[in-house]
Protein backbone atom coordinates (compact mmCIF):
# COMPACT_ATOMS: atom_id res chain seq x y z
CA UNK A 1 0.00 0.00 0.00
CA UNK A 2 1.20 3.61 -0.78
CA UNK A 3 2.11 6.10 1.91
CA UNK A 4 0.08 9.54 1.71
CA UNK A 5 2.48 12.65 2.48
CA UNK A 6 -0.26 14.62 3.92
CA UNK A 7 2.28 18.01 4.03
CA UNK A 8 1.38 20.45 1.76
CA UNK A 9 3.63 21.42 -1.61
CA UNK A 10 4.98 24.50 -1.77
CA UNK A 11 5.24 26.05 -5.24
CA UNK A 12 9.01 27.04 -4.27
CA UNK A 13 9.78 23.30 -2.20
CA UNK A 14 13.34 24.73 -1.88
CA UNK A 15 12.85 27.21 0.17
CA UNK A 16 11.81 25.17 3.30
CA UNK A 17 15.10 23.75 2.94
CA UNK A 18 17.14 26.77 2.45
CA UNK A 19 15.21 28.71 5.77
CA UNK A 20 15.93 25.51 7.87
CA UNK A 21 19.66 25.92 6.64
CA UNK A 22 19.77 29.60 7.55
CA UNK A 23 18.21 28.91 10.99
CA UNK A 24 21.11 26.47 11.37
CA UNK A 25 23.50 28.74 10.51
CA UNK A 26 22.23 31.47 12.74
CA UNK A 27 22.90 28.89 15.64
CA UNK A 28 26.31 27.72 14.70
CA UNK A 29 27.74 31.56 14.44
CA UNK A 30 25.94 32.11 17.87
CA UNK A 31 27.68 29.74 19.52
CA UNK A 32 31.12 30.72 17.73
CA UNK A 33 30.67 34.04 18.27
CA UNK A 34 29.13 33.66 22.24
CA UNK A 35 26.35 35.13 21.10
CA UNK A 36 22.29 34.76 20.85
CA UNK A 37 19.44 34.59 18.16
CA UNK A 38 15.99 35.98 18.34
CA UNK A 39 13.52 34.31 16.63
CA UNK A 40 9.74 34.25 16.86
CA UNK A 41 8.02 30.55 18.91
CA UNK A 42 4.67 30.70 19.59
CA UNK A 43 3.89 34.45 18.76
CA UNK A 44 6.48 35.75 21.16
CA UNK A 45 10.54 36.81 20.87
CA UNK A 46 12.43 34.57 22.49
CA UNK A 47 16.40 34.88 22.84
CA UNK A 48 18.30 31.13 22.51
CA UNK A 49 21.81 31.35 24.04
CA UNK A 50 24.27 28.62 22.61
CA UNK A 51 23.85 26.67 25.77
CA UNK A 52 20.63 25.96 24.67
CA UNK A 53 18.48 28.49 27.12
CA UNK A 54 15.51 30.27 25.57
CA UNK A 55 14.58 33.22 26.93
CA UNK A 56 11.26 34.94 26.45
CA UNK A 57 11.68 38.76 25.77
CA UNK A 58 9.16 41.64 26.89
CA UNK A 59 8.28 44.69 25.05
CA UNK A 60 10.91 46.65 25.36
CA UNK A 61 13.13 43.88 24.01
CA UNK A 62 14.82 42.91 27.15
CA UNK A 63 14.62 40.17 29.62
Amino acid sequence: MLEQNNEPKRKYEWLSKWVKMTGERARIDAKVNNTFIVYEKDGKLVKEFPNGDIVPLNKNGDL
